[in-house]
């Protein structure tokens, strides 16, 4: 796959295609850097990777009706959950890898600013593994 631009972006929550719901989704994960330097290092700082960590950032369109946004995250409040991030909607492949992994649920927001859409902004933390697969 080229460059491209983000316009079929699939994002899972607990199970369940959460695509339609969402404006942006966005997937971070980082290793701690661990500084090994001493005194044979010749005056460079020599790292190594520690503890790897990550992010699911999810900007949903709100909804408060019966079985939409709302009513499906407010219950999900302090439970862990799994998710999948693709760049396209299309079958994984090899381009169009899939993340998977486990967050957990911190958070929860209502309200915005008058004459604006309705969006919750929410970011979750991994826990545990998350994985890169092409099939």
């Amino acid at each position: 796959m080229a460059v491209f631009a983000l316009t079929s972006e699939y994002t899972a929550l607990a199970g369940a295609d959460r695509s339609a719901d969402i404006k942006s989704s966005v997937l971070t994960v980082d290793a701690a850097s661990l500084d090994t330097t001493d005194f044979a290092s010749s005056g460079w700082t020599e790292m190594i990777g520690g503890l790897k960590s990550g992010t699911l950032a999810i900007t949903f369109q709100d909804d408060v009706a019966s079985s939409a946004v709302d009513s499906i995250l407010w219950p999900l409040l302090g439970t862990v959950v799994t998710f999948e991030v693709r760049a396209t909607s299309a079958v994984v492949g090899v381009s169009n890898p899939k993340w998977t992994g486990s967050v957990l649920i911190t958070g929860h927001s209502i309200g915005g600013a008058v004459g604006e859409l309705a969006v919750k902004t929410l970011s979750f933390p991994t826990t545990g593994a998350v994985t890169r697969a092409t099939s």
